[in-house]
């Protein structure tokens, strides 16, 4: 297949592109960069089945001239950085909401049919004493981000049911691994590095959400993808598991030999989470994605251990 990957130089998309590529599909990145990084797909500029473009979403006319030709968009561009959304209240819908519309306006225009997308946990809201599958509603996110990843799905589904698009729909847990560019992890040991004598974390630790290493939610997406033929699939992706944010920065500290390391948190915001929008308790019921044949490999804590590793021997 010719397959197109929006934010294809970023962490999940260029891991993604490596997958594909190694697949015999043939690829085109199209990513502005402003998250993305050369050196995640550096190693394919010189391949013929690869194809770079640095191109803005929100540019239709660009988008439409490169979709062309294409069998397949997988579709993952988007704001990772959710906390954004409080401080600029247009960037999700811009970079979430616009650019999805004007993925699907080009599919339209050239007749393709397929479409993976990638949405969040977040569209549910704050429910912390459900499992969450699929058929829950009503749906009322308490993030600019969740409530963009929602306004997404409705857009695709409107495409889908007037254009006949083939949709595959993917609401995350939070996604960790190498090239991790973002999230908690990430944030800590920056901050760890910078400062290894005090930690300040975000909220009162309390937060407890899944955590999906990369390769497990590659392996989910890819398996959905082959095996779910109905018009709209959505599935979650997440393991049967959480991990508080108190026992990632135990296990920090314990793996980078700093357990001296005063840590402060900052309290909870109204509701608990780490910020305004922060969903504080997260369980995803991913029975539905199991059923098809899809196990993820690794517990939310041994996702948590594994990228903790990961980022440690990439950035000693």
């Amino acid at each position: 297949m010719k397959i197109f990957v929006t934010g294809g130089a970023g962490f999940i998309g260029s891991q993604l592109v490596d997958r594909l590529i190694d697949q015999g599909h043939e690829v085109t990145v199209y990513d502005n960069m402003s998250f993305g990084r050369e050196e995640f797909i550096r190693h394919h500029l010189h391949n013929p089945r690869f194809t770079f473009v640095n191109g803005e979403l929100l540019d239709q006319s660009t988008v439409n001239k490169s979709l062309a030709g294409h069998d397949l968009v997988c579709h993952l561009a988007a704001n990772p950085q959710a906390i954004e959304g409080t401080r600029r209240t247009r960037l999700d819908l811009e970079q979430n909401t616009l650019t999805t519309y004007n993925v699907l306006e080009g599919m339209r225009l050239n007749e393709l049919r397929n479409i993976i997308f990638t949405s969040s946990g977040t569209v549910y809201g704050d429910i912390p004493d459900l499992e969450l599958n699929e058929r829950y509603g009503p749906m009322l996110p308490i993030s600019l981000y969740g409530a963009s990843k929602l306004a997404c799905e409705g857009l695709i589904s409107a495409f889908s049911s007037l254009f006949g698009i083939r949709a595959w729909i993917f609401r995350f847990g939070n996604i960790i691994g190498p090239r991790a560019t973002h999230g908690v992890i990430y944030d800590l040991l920056r901050k760890l590095k910078q400062d290894p004598s005090t930690l300040e974390v975000l909220g009162d630790g309390d937060q407890t959400k899944p955590y999906v290493y990369i390769d497990d939610c590659l392996d989910g997406v890819l398996h959905c993808f082959e095996n779910a033929h109905e018009q709209i699939n959505l599935f979650n992706l997440a393991p049967p598991s959480e991990t508080s944010v108190k026992t990632i920065v135990k296990t920090l500290l314990e793996k980078t030999g700093n357990t001296a390391t005063k840590v402060q948190y900052t309290g909870g915001v109204k509701g608990g989470g780490g910020w305004p929008g922060d969903v504080p308790k997260v369980k995803l019921d991913a029975t539905k994605a199991y059923k098809l044949g899809w196990k993820p490999k690794y517990s939310s804590d041994e996702a948590v251990r594994k990228t903790i590793d990961d980022l440690l021997m990439s950035n000693p």
